[in-house]
């Protein structure tokens, strides 16, 4: 089942096109993390979906229906740009934002505030930035909405406080939530998210699992030999996209796909030494800003 559902969904400011025609599906139960430089177009994309703003054109369901007030009760949000009372506690905030929602239960609240080492007894005027962005993530999830949507959720946390709360990101899905964030930091989406999409001047350019991206991404390989070897050899084998001499005796290829044909002509001299590097998210990343010419 698609927990959100996005059909041509489209916003534009005057002239300028923040989002344009996505096509976005995320699954119960999945963490799906929305990769993009700035201005790409994820944080439109999350107002959007929580009807903070409307779309141009276009359409988008969540759970199979419409947006209505009853679906807002079944969603968690936290915004990139997070205000707070400064004078209002951790503990008061969460019950203010609990009588909104007519959800007065902290028990979630106070257990992930916990977790994440967060002073609930401090007014937020006192908080360091990780602090704050503890307790708006609390406020995301302390209602045990069915969706939770995240505008990059790691900013300002420390290593230990994302490790926490990352695990307790796992936790939510195995017991049948679903996350949708925004992030630019690669190695976070690479760590938690189960399927990603990356998203560029506005246009969705792939949204697939992590590993399916990463085992049709380009490699990079480096031979060296025992003699004289020219890059020419390797030109024309299937898969390989680019060879450079990096040497008289050293040769690097990127290559998408099965490497069996480009190591077995490499074989045939005196091999002595590859080096294979397997892409990870980073490179996936910038192959694509690189096709498209688009950058921060």
């Amino acid at each position: 089942m698609n927990v959100v559902s996005t059909h041509g969904l489209s916003k534009t400011y005057g002239k300028t096109t923040a989002l344009r025609d996505l096509d976005l599906e995320v699954r119960c139960g999945e963490v799906f993390g929305l990769l993009g430089p700035n201005g790409a177009g994820k944080t439109t994309t999350l107002r959007l979906l929580i009807d903070v703003i409307r779309p141009t054109r276009g359409s988008f369901t969540l759970f199979g229906e419409y947006m209505s007030p009853r679906l807002r009760g079944r969603i968690g949000y936290l915004p990139g740009d997070l205000v707070l009372y400064d004078r209002l506690t951790g503990a008061d905030y969460l019950r203010f934002c609990g009588a909104l929602r007519h959800h007065p239960e902290l028990g979630e609240a106070t257990r992930l505030a916990k977790r994440l080492d967060l002073d609930l007894d401090r007014p937020a005027g006192e908080l360091s930035k990780g602090n704050r962005q503890k307790l708006g993530i609390v406020q995301a999830f302390g209602h045990r909405p069915d969706l939770v949507i995240l505008d990059e959720p790691a900013s300002g946390l420390d290593p230990l406080a994302q490790r926490e709360f990352h695990a307790y990101l796992r936790e939510y899905v195995d017991g049948g939530g679903t996350v949708l964030f925004s992030s630019h930091v690669l190695s976070e989406v690479e760590q938690v998210a189960d399927r990603v999409g990356i998203l560029l001047a506005g246009s969705l350019v792939v949204q697939d699992t992590v590993s399916s991206l990463k085992a049709n991404a380009l490699r990079e390989l480096t031979f060296t030999f025992g003699e004289e070897v020219a890059a020419a050899t390797f030109s024309g084998i299937a898969g390989v996209r680019e060879v450079v001499q990096t040497g008289a005796t050293e040769v690097r290829c990127r290559v998408a796909g099965p490497v069996g044909e480009l190591v077995r002509t490499a074989a045939r001299f005196s091999l002595l030494n590859v080096v294979s590097h397997d892409p990870d998210l980073e490179d996936i990343f910038v192959h694509y800003t690189e096709e498209r010419g688009d950058g921060d």
